[in-house]
């Protein structure tokens, strides 16, 4: 085609698309009709990429958020762990503070006991002693005599 036809058609084109434009119909840069405006296709096309990298952006963000839930549970799990071993040491401390102290009671009670028997036997002892001075004293008065 020559540049003249080519700029015919051209004009043509336009012609036909201003009368198309008058009813609501639009020619794109392919030569087809469309029924929105070029501008708005763009911009619709445009909106459908960002839309598209947001929802990327979004699912990437719920990702990484579910993988720092998961590691928050895990932690909090390890805690709940370390949480539990150490009231259960806690407990048997006490319990054996409980029996140490139980036996503590129980020594000091056989302390007194023996210290008790250790002072009647003294006594028994003591008076045992007056009666053989006694005794030798009766002998010997007895072998004076």
């Amino acid at each position: 085609m020559s540049t003249e036809a080519t700029e015919n058609n051209n004009i043509y084109i336009d012609k036909m698309a201003d009368a198309l434009a008058k009813y609501g119909l639009y020619v794109d840069d392919l030569c087809k009709i469309r029924i929105l405006e070029p501008e708005i296709t763009n911009q619709s096309e445009k909106l459908r990429v960002e839309c598209q990298d947001f929802i990327s952006r979004t699912t990437e963000f719920k990702n990484d958020a579910d993988e720092f839930i998961g590691i928050l549970d895990s932690l909090a799990n390890e805690v709940e762990k370390d949480k539990m071993r150490t009231i259960g040491a806690r407990n048997l401390l006490r319990s054996v503070e409980k029996q140490r102290e139980g036996q503590k009671q129980k020594i000091q009670a056989m302390i007194i006991e023996k210290t008790m028997e250790l002072e009647r036997l003294r006594v028994q002892y003591d008076s045992l002693r007056k009666i053989e001075l006694e005794q030798l004293e009766t002998i010997e008065h007895l072998t004076i005599n």
